[in-house]
């Protein structure tokens, strides 16, 4: 069947497209992008395309393989990119691919007429979700690209096109080692959705297990094998136990405290309460009730809620950043079809409205009023606070372009992701050998505090190491002496 281009589908990729834009490349030009994660990876991407492994050393003391960190392969595919788009390269594909994960929803839809257009009103919901600005808010991350994959995932299986399905599903575990785990929660989940067709369901059954095995031999053998302490670094769940299985263990024996500690604060940290709260009512807001009449939804969403709020640190279980991505194409599509389903109109059209309601609140309300910190200046791009900075941008462009590309350099923060096209850089403090420091005192410390921060630079001026050959209000550039 030919497809057919939809005018108001476009002219929904145009009003988002220019949205996300507003955000994440002005966030870049206005230094409210960072050295992690933006930076790192922009630093791995020139690595990969000069035909070498990245080592870590924008924020590690000590040389160790990217890989060992997050075990993505996108960064290897992506670094051509660089060459044209330069440090916007990911900002750029992760607004590409967003657009294009609605497309998916879109197609998905569009595979079964309706009378009402829930293919496009599915689309929008996606596109509004509020995980989907969070993630543009805050830098570059992989697993909103793999999140963008997974409607044309259930596209193209809805289709029954295995051998695309199974590149899709390629494309999915290389994106980060977690993906795999949340994979296979969608492919039992699926089982229900196609449980009548037994050569679907034993598609399924074998995407389950390639998932489930992938995740094990990354996590358990590889990750640790690259790293330098032989382990897997993002294994954070101390409520839980000290291993995948102990975790497991804690879960079926005691599955009423389990339940509990997806709502708690039981770190006891002072900026994590209602934290978990409002990342419920958020979700339940933006539709998730609706999924009662088909919970196998839900359950592709198990991973995702385990991983964000079993997890010891409680920036994880709000709101913020990346951390929510993953909740968009289940909810979009396990909503409207739920939705598509009704076969009174006038009911189709009122549960389509509240589920779009509900979703623009949510948004809404992660841009006005969080629980959790969120820098509102970064995803508000409807003040004016947004496109300004404290400081002159355009005078401390000027002076970073003139640093030259082939010297190693240890720049704070916000200023390394505008500098990481380059063989080795520091995220400062750390220095080592680096030939030039850039600093502000009007940015963010990170990694920090004021005091601490005003420590180093002190010991650096003193030193009688370096010169400085620019220095303002804005900015200070400082250069090692020959001795």
């Amino acid at each position: 069947m030919k497809y057919k281009i939809n005018n108001y589908l476009i002219l929904t990729i145009i009003i988002f497209g220019l949205l996300y834009s507003l955000i994440s490349l002005v966030n870049h030009y206005n230094f409210r992008t960072y050295a992690l994660d933006l930076g790192a990876y922009t630093n791995a991407m020139y690595d990969y395309i000069h035909f070498q492994w990245n080592d870590s050393t924008v924020f590690n003391e000590i040389k160790e393989n990217l890989l060992a960190d997050h075990f993505d392969l996108y960064l290897i595919i992506f670094s051509p990119l660089s060459l044209i788009f330069k440090t916007y390269t990911l900002l750029i594909v992760q607004i590409f691919m967003i657009l294009f994960g609605g497309i998916g929803v879109y197609r998905y839809f569009s595979i079964s007429k309706s009378k009402y257009n829930v293919a496009l009103l599915a689309t929008i919901y996606f596109y509004m979700f509020f995980g989907v600005f969070s993630a543009v808010s805050f830098d570059y991350h992989s697993n909103v690209i793999a999140a963008s994959l997974v409607p044309w995932f259930f596209y193209f299986f809805k289709q029954k096109k295995h051998i695309t399905t199974c590149i899709i599903l390629l494309l999915l575990l290389i994106s980060k080692e977690n993906i795999s785990l949340w994979v296979a929660f969608i492919c039992i989940g699926l089982l229900f959705e196609y449980k009548n067709d037994k050569i679907s369901l034993r598609y399924l059954l074998t995407f389950f297990l390639i998932s489930i095995l992938y995740f094990i031999l990354i996590t358990s053998v590889v990750m640790p094998a690259l790293s330098n302490s032989g382990t897997y670094p993002h294994f954070h769940y101390s409520s839980l136990g000290n291993n995948p299985f102990e975790v497991l263990k804690f879960i079926f024996s005691h599955p009423l405290e389990s339940i509990k500690l997806l709502f708690v604060n039981y770190i006891n940290h002072p900026l994590g309460n209602y934290v978990k709260i409002e990342l419920h009512i958020l979700v339940l807001t933006s539709g998730l009730f609706i999924l009662f009449k088909k919970p196998h939804y839900i359950l592709m969403l198990i991973p995702i809620y385990f991983q964000k709020l079993f997890n010891d640190n409680y920036e994880m279980w709000g709101i913020g950043g990346q951390y929510s991505i993953e909740f968009a194409p289940i909810l979009a599509i396990g909503i409207f079809s739920v939705i598509s389903e009704f076969k009174n109109i006038k009911l189709l059209k009122i549960v389509s409205v509240i589920a779009l309601l509900g979703v623009i609140s949510s948004t809404i309300r992660v841009m006005d009023n969080t629980v959790i910190f969120t820098s509102k200046s970064k995803i508000r791009f409807y003040q004016e606070t947004h496109y300004k900075r404290d400081y002159d941008v355009k005078t401390v462009y000027e002076q970073l372009n003139k640093i030259p590309d082939n010297v190693i350099v240890s720049a704070q923060t916000p200023f390394l992701p505008h500098l990481s096209l380059r063989d080795n850089i520091y995220q400062f403090p750390i220095v080592k050998d680096a030939e030039y420091i850039i600093y502000s005192n009007k940015e963010v410390k990170y990694p920090l505090n004021e005091k601490e921060f005003s420590i180093e630079i002190k010991k650096i001026l003193i030193s009688n190491k370096w010169k400085t050959i620019f220095k303002s209000e804005d900015i200070v550039i400082l250069k090692r002496k020959i001795l």
